[in-house]
């Protein structure tokens, strides 16, 4: 007897759809057989379905079963396959008599007969949706994370032996629903705040900044100043996710399989890969690729600490994500395009000792060119703001004077100045100043006489490139919205380029 029930693929952060088709035939040697072609994990699942229907009291017939998983030109992986798999069969066995046409299935099974825990979740009931399928029946423990899609029914099954009454109709099971505009609502509790932070002013307003048009940012300055605390107080001060924004993270997430057991990502990323990471680990990859570090970032902050002790090669995989904000990958099996809109983050010191220009220094010159050569300079003319930290004395650190603002009161301007960008660019596809093209720039960054001949003074001296011209307008345009001005005045100029020629001092030693 034959049947066949709805499933889908995961490629890349693309599902396409899978029809799962099963045949029990009558004459020949009893076979059990899985075609399609199967990765790995597919092809051992039989022996892990046939003993979980069995310790669920149903056997398969010792007769000719095929079970044939298309499209067959497609490459299929994953464990979710068990769950459709195994309702398929029993269909095609008469166990299940009511109709499956308008469900979709997604599940592991254990040999018990439970269902686990699978990855790609979310990507697949948003698809689910729009091949407009009335049901999606999923592990329990993945039904908050579907529940977040409206307009089709998650059911949370955590056995077989329940996927068949509820399907017969013997018992019923509410969908699942999530409210995802309360849950990002919800206050939410940070590991950093800057309230914590005495003193460095300066740094401050220029994580503000940052943060206010997601520009990226390098913190230089001896150890113990307070650069690393700093950085992981930046998604205490960025604006709440938007629900698209938190469906767009959620699944990518979700496909990486780092989701928690929350089923949403509420809080903007905060990735802190260490120095010793891999260049695929970084940008994604695997025989399938799945979402490197730059892309669990997006919407979000990627935190480089110690940035020249990266691998020089593995930094300069950023070069391409930081310029498109998302990062393409080529492998047999096919091309991934996969998304990295994030804000960089850096924190270095100015040499191996730590305390150059200081007098504690012990470095030699050609230790520190040695040490800063570490990071090209593409990579530095992809970045926005460079500040320098100065370390704290006594006073600072003893005194409650010294303590700024917490980072409610600065994501209340962060907020606004969002807000700002958001209705400048509200028909365009950008969001941030940080993502506008030529194009752009010469339409929302016209400058005065008094500014383009300051301008043009400062790109004679700093020798900027083209890249480096553009990058300090789109920072000038941040901060006369933090301003509320209309024009770029020379004042916002000028701060725009201290922070582009910052880094000057350092790397011409």
């Amino acid at each position: 007897m034959f049947s066949s029930v709805h499933s889908l693929a995961l490629h890349g952060l693309e599902v396409r759809e899978v029809s799962v088709e099963a045949d029990i035939a009558e004459g020949g040697l009893p076979v059990f057989e899985m075609v399609g072609f199967l990765g790995s994990e597919i092809k051992e699942s039989k022996d892990r379905i046939r003993t979980a229907l069995r310790n669920c009291g149903f056997y398969l017939p010792p007769k000719r079963i095929t079970v044939n998983l298309s499209p067959a030109d497609m490459r299929k992986t994953g464990s979710h396959f068990d769950l459709p798999v195994a309702v398929s069969l029993l269909r095609s066995m008469g166990i299940i008599t009511e109709s499956t046409d308008d469900t979709v299935f997604a599940g592991e099974l254990s040999l018990s007969g439970k269902i686990s825990k699978v990855t790609g979740i979310l990507p697949m009931a948003i698809k689910a949706h729009e091949l407009n399928y009335k049901r999606f029946i999923v592990p329990k423990e993945n039904a908050a994370e579907g529940g977040a899609v409206d307009g089709i029914e998650v059911i949370g099954v955590s056995d077989i032996d329940e996927v068949i009454r509820f399907l017969n109709k013997d018992i019923v099971i509410d969908p699942r629903r999530i409210d995802v505009e309360e849950l990002i609502n919800t206050k939410k509790l940070y590991s950093a705040d800057f309230s914590e932070i005495k003193g460095q002013k300066a740094a401050r307003r220029a994580i503000e900044v940052a943060a206010s048009g997601m520009h990226n940012i390098l913190l230089t300055g001896p150890p113990g100043g307070g650069k690393s605390m700093m950085a992981k107080c930046i998604p205490s001060i960025l604006p709440d996710l938007t629900k698209d924004e938190c469906m767009e993270i959620t699944g990518i997430h979700s496909i990486a399989g780092i989701l928690g057991s929350e089923g949403l990502v509420t809080k903007r990323p905060f990735i802190s890969p260490h120095h010793t990471v891999s260049r695929q680990a970084l940008s994604g990859g695997g025989g399938i690729p799945k979402p490197g570090d730059v892309s669990l970032a997006h919407r979000g902050v990627l935190f480089l600490d110690e940035f020249p002790e990266f691998a020089r090669s593995t930094i300069e995989i950023l070069r391409q994500p930081m310029e498109d904000r998302e990062i393409h990958i080529s492998r047999a099996s096919g091309n991934y395009t996969f998304p990295a809109n994030f804000l960089l983050a850096a924190a270095m010191n100015p040499c191996k000792c730590g305390y150059y220009p200081d007098k504690k220094c012990t470095c030699s010159e050609t230790s520190i060119k040695k040490y800063l050569s570490g990071i090209s300079g593409p990579i530095l003319d992809r970045i926005d703001i460079v500040c320098n930290v100065e370390g704290l004395s006594f006073e600072d650190l003893n005194s409650d004077e010294t303590s700024g603002e917490d980072s409610a009161t600065i994501r209340g301007r962060v907020t606004d100045t969002f807000e700002i960008q958001k209705k400048r660019f509200k028909d365009m596809r950008i969001n941030f100043n940080s993502e506008m093209s030529t194009k752009d720039i010469r339409v929302f960054c016209e400058l005065g006489e008094k500014e383009e001949e300051l301008f043009k003074e400062s790109f004679e001296i700093l020798n900027l490139s083209a890249r480096g011209y553009h990058r300090i307008l789109r920072c000038a345009r941040t901060i006369a919205d933090m301003d509320h001005s209309d024009r770029i005045s020379c004042v916002h100029l000028s701060e725009a380029i201290g922070y582009r020629s910052a880094y000057r001092g350092l790397w011409n030693v």
